[in-house]
């Protein structure tokens, strides 16, 4: 059976409202663009953190840009609560965890690699400085797999006990939405996910 992941962020959304309380979360953000809508949601109902760790990102130029447009963002929406944490840039932790799998095609195991690394960081972080959820702007894509994301962060959820956001943004129009908010800041749009072997030759 499938879970329908954005009934059930209805739901603790409504249960927090209810509950009168501003919870903390670490939502790591993968680019401005597709945290534009994400933000702009979540914010009315939680304090949000975005955790820019894309070790994924290449080249360093490219990696430069979206960093920027993350920036751009959080300074030109002026949303309640949000903040921006950057770690340094490290795309060795990319190499190393996606070593061996460089020629499957975009969507397989390589991409499973990618988003567990991302989301691993995020809920460690999420537990070292005690955030009451971590997530991701990752479902927002639809070239993204929401139900291989949600069934990875339940699983570190369990591993680090911080609770795991249930997504899939993309629903009621969220990705159409992040391209007219991505277009009104005007905000850089990248034309690749972001790793070397999501390139095209001539790209490279």
């Amino acid at each position: 059976m499938t879970v329908n992941r954005q009934k059930e962020l209805d739901r603790l959304l409504a249960d927090l409202t209810a509950g009168g309380r501003r919870p903390r979360l670490l939502l790591q953000s993968c680019c401005g663009p597709c945290s534009s809508y994400v933000l702009d949601y979540l914010s009315r109902y939680m304090d949000v953190t975005v955790l820019f760790f894309n070790p994924n990102i290449w080249p360093a130029a490219e990696f430069d840009k979206r960093l920027a447009a993350q920036r751009q963002l959080i300074q030109a929406a002026g949303l309640p609560g949000v903040q921006l944490l950057a770690p340094e840039y490290d795309p060795q932790a990319f190499f190393s965890a996606a070593a061996g799998l460089e020629q499957e095609p975009e969507g397989g195991r390589r991409c499973a690699v990618c988003f567990r690394l991302r989301l691993e960081k995020t809920a460690q972080l999420a537990a070292q400085d005690r955030f009451d959820f971590f997530g991701t702007t990752l479902t927002v894509s639809p070239h993204k797999n929401a139900a291989l994301i949600n069934e990875i962060g339940l699983a570190l959820s369990e591993k680090y006990g911080v609770a795991w956001l249930p997504s899939d943004f993309k629903k009621r129009g969220g990705y159409l939405a992040s391209v007219r908010l991505s277009k009104e800041y005007g905000l850089y749009r990248q034309n690749y996910c972001g790793c070397k072997f999501s390139l095209q030759p001539e790209e490279m």
